[in-house]
């Protein structure tokens, strides 16, 4: 399961979040600010360590949480 959205502040800042569950329970989320993912099952160390690894993918998610959202 994938939840995301965005948000626009009265102030004009833009936020968002993307965060994936698995089986009904949390399972990881991206941080846009570090550009880092957040596992929150030990299943997920796998996925954050290759979502880590791909900068440009995370930039992406960032810029599109930020501006295309």
């Amino acid at each position: 399961q994938q939840m995301y959205g965005c948000e626009l502040s009265s102030d004009g800042r833009k936020g968002g979040y993307d965060q994936h569950g698995y089986d009904g329970r949390d399972f990881i989320a991206f941080d846009k600010e570090t550009l880092t993912w957040t596992a929150a099952d030990p299943q997920a160390q796998v996925t954050k360590r290759k979502w880590e690894a791909d900068l440009a993918f995370n930039q992406h998610n960032k810029y599109y949480l930020e501006e295309i959202c």
